[in-house]
This record gives structure tokens, sequence and C-alpha cells, in this order.
């Protein structure tokens, strides 16, 4: 979003997925996030092993893996869905960054109603990270969006309804 409003003139088309257009979602009961949902404790517990140098290798996984869960409408599908290898050794760096280099701040409501190409706004209805009002939203601010809410996920609906989410975008290349 803060690209294509950066640099709208270097892309036709934008597709935002399980986000939030300001750090709203962090004060939002529904996102584990919060220090009000039920889960933050233990999400806090999981971040902190991951972050350890005394934790073990079994121990960070683990803790990845049980993080995951949490955004999973259906977390006994786990190994299915993540059947592939992945050193998953970008998401840390990707995500200290974010928390304290960019999230204090965040804000980018007012610059994505600038954007005027056609835009996929996509999110799973049980999203525990971004919650689905933060989707609707950013659905409401770009002119050109269409909202698409998948019934039975969580924050990864490519994974948990891959076909409904192959056929969204299909449509959207036709576009």
């Amino acid at each position: 979003m803060v690209y294509a409003s950066s640099f709208p003139d270097s892309l036709t088309k934008v597709m935002v997925g399980g986000a939030s257009a300001s750090r709203g979602y962090m004060e939002h009961s529904g996102s584990i996030y919060c220090g009000n949902n039920p889960l933050n404790p233990r999400l806090k517990e999981l971040l902190s092993t991951l972050k350890s140098a005394e934790s073990s290798r079994e121990e960070r996984m683990n803790a990845g893996r049980e993080w995951t869960e949490m955004s999973l409408y259906n977390p006994g599908k786990f190994e299915e869905y993540f059947s592939k290898p992945s050193s998953g050794k970008v998401v840390p760096n990707r995500l200290d960054y974010y928390s304290y280099t960019e999230l204090p701040a965040y804000d980018s409501r007012e610059r994505i109603r600038q954007i005027r190409i056609p835009a996929i706004v996509f999110c799973g209805e049980h999203d525990s990270q971004c919650p689905v009002d933060f989707s609707k939203e950013i659905a409401e601010l770009i002119p050109n969006s269409k909202l698409y809410i998948f019934q039975k996920s969580n924050h990864a609906p490519f994974l948990e309804e891959r076909e409904e989410f192959q056929n969204m975008v299909g449509d959207f290349s036709k576009l």
C-alpha cells in the first residue's frame, strides 16, 4: 500500500492481504499483538524464546510453530500447509525492523486514499493478527478496491482456502 501510494505510476494493480493501514491493530482485542488479547501473554513468551540466544533450535522451532498455529483457522493442518522446507530466517529481521522502526508512527490511511489503480484487499474472517475490521477500513480508503473475506481462514487464506484464493487472483489478473 505504501509503495502503491508512493510510486503510483510503477504499478497497474495492487493486492493487500491481512493488513492494517495504521498501528490500530495493536490495540484491537481481536489481535494477538494486543495486550488485552488472551493469547498475548503466550505470544510474548514465544517471541522471547525465538529471540533468546539460550533457546535451543528445537525450542525455537516449536515456538515458531505455535506462533504460526495461532494464526491458522485450523491449526491441525499445519503439516499440510508447511510441508515444504523454509528457513524462516528472514521473518525475525523483518519483524524487528517493522516493530521498532516503522510501527511506532505507522499510519498510511491518508496516503492510501491516493491509490487509483485497481486493488484487491483480502483477509481471513478469523484473522488473529490484523482483524478483518482493518481490511474493511483499507477497502473503504482505497477508491478502486474490492474486498474479499475468506470465511474459513485466519491470517493465511492463500494456504487455508487455496482454491478460492487462486480464483480471486485469477479474476483480478483479468482486470
